[in-house]
């Protein structure tokens, strides 16, 4: 585990989990790579910096076989095997 992840973890406590006790981890896939979180509440730039996502671009979630796009100030609602898929920015001018 990365000292980032760790460090965003450690803020991530969701569930009034204190030292021994048990946490679980769910996986999401980001670009079908499997990345392990705890379930709760991320912010849209902490999910890219923990799924390796380059922070300029766009990420999309798969929801009901089609792909939404979520902002980049969203709070994303992690519970587990959610797909994600980033891209490169779309709609600069040509």
């Amino acid at each position: 585990m990365s000292s980032i992840a760790e460090e965003v973890r450690a803020g991530h406590d969701q569930h009034g989990h204190h030292g021994d006790e048990h946490c679980h981890t769910v996986d999401i896939y980001v670009d079908n790579k499997r990345v392990v979180l705890h379930p709760g509440h991320y912010d849209v730039p902490t999910l890219k910096k923990l799924s390796g996502v380059p922070k300029a671009d766009d990420l999309d979630q798969l929801i009901d076989s089609k792909l939404k796009p979520i902002p980049d100030d969203a709070t994303i609602h992690i519970r587990g095997c959610e797909i994600f898929i980033a891209h490169i920015k779309e709609g600069g001018s040509s």
